[in-house]
């Protein structure tokens, strides 16, 4: 028998648990929820029948119930929860920009500069803190308080983001997750112009091996998890180009390590290299034109605008979408007045 723990994708790793494991071939008839909690460390019964019911349990790739019998050689995998990894976390009265909200979710509109959930430097102002305050606020009964994070998004880029009222919810969905079925888009002032109007970005990406704080490309494979971002320009500006990411994978840092790998690195990302003068001229002109664009935004221009995904209960499929940020819409701005007056910032 092979058992394997699957890693998770991008921000989701801490998220969930994927598990597969080949039954051994002299293996008899078990209940498939007994065989998972004999294989599987300290899981409950419980949390097992969830991923039953959210319909998380595949034998040989298809969804079984959890009296299933394993069979010798067959294949299982599942997707269970996990909870964050939060301490001592507590209610703050936030700013929160409800987009949408239900008995099983709610989905935030998130303004750059604002983290996801408290750890080591961040341990408080993040939106799980202003999750617990407004939902003791609107007497909403929440399992642990603060919500289940269904993914998370980088303090610095704005945008939609998914949280679960409870695990039923955050299981079905994390399910979508790992399938690669949520639908997700991006816009991104990068670095450059194009070719072509769209294209493909594909590479493994994992840990740098000289930097573990940034997200590097393996083209090789011989490193990190697949990975593969397609993207459109929307606009071009000359020396920076707007254009909309659609992910097919969820890595950390995905769009920001694959566009540093082309050459296109985000908008003043500082941590990818865009916090620098990589295209233009060297007139003072234009080098103060930047400068003032790196004020406007102080951040990556990287705003994830498009969230659609099957509702956990009814089967609906929902679809939300966000428009640009204030920062974003300036520095935009600004950009196409550069290109329509180009020889002004010339000495």
């Amino acid at each position: 028998m092979v058992d394997e723990k699957l890693d998770g994708t991008e921000e989701q790793s801490e998220l969930y648990e994927h598990y597969k494991f080949v039954a051994d071939p002299r293996q008899s008839p078990l209940r498939v929820d007994k065989f998972l909690q004999s294989r599987i460390e300290n899981v409950s019964r419980n949390k097992v029948q969830q991923a039953a019911t959210a319909g998380n349990i595949l034998v040989n790739g298809k969804v079984v119930k959890q009296n299933y019998k394993v069979k010798p050689a067959d294949i299982i995998t599942v997707v269970m929860s996990t909870p964050p990894k939060v301490v001592d976390i507590f209610p703050q009265e936030l700013e929160l920009n409800i987009v949408y909200e239900d008995d099983d979710v709610i989905i935030i509109n998130k303004p750059a500069g604002m983290v996801v959930h408290p750890g080591f430097g961040n341990e408080n102002s993040t939106l799980l803190n202003g999750l617990m305050f407004y939902f003791e606020k609107t007497n909403q009964e929440i399992e642990n308080g603060f919500g289940y994070l269904v993914h998370r998004i980088d303090k610095d880029t704005s945008g939609l983001l998914i949280v679960a009222k409870n695990e039923m919810a955050q299981t079905k969905l994390g399910k979508q997750f790992y399938d690669h079925s949520i639908e997700r888009k991006y816009q991104a002032l990068v670095w450059g112009d194009f070719d072509d109007d769209e294209g493909t970005i594909e590479g493994h990406i994992g840990r740098s091996l000289k930097d573990r704080r940034m997200m590097t490309v393996f083209p090789n494979g011989e490193y990190g998890k697949e990975a593969i971002s397609h993207y459109t320009v929307l606009k071009r500006f000359g020396y920076v180009s707007l254009v909309e990411c659609k992910l097919e994978t969820g890595r950390t840092h995905q769009i920001r390590a694959h566009f540093k790998h082309i050459k296109h690195p985000l908008f003043n990302d500082e941590k990818y290299g865009g916090d620098q003068i990589l295209k233009g001229t060297t007139f003072t002109k234009y080098k103060q034109f930047i400068q003032n664009c790196f004020k406007i935004i102080p951040r990556q221009a990287l705003h994830a605008y498009v969230l659609g995904f099957v509702h956990p209960k009814t089967g609906k499929l929902l679809r939300f979408e966000s428009e640009l940020p204030q920062d974003m819409k300036d520095v935009l701005e600004k950009w196409d007045n550069y290109a329509r007056h180009k020889d002004l910032f010339e000495d």
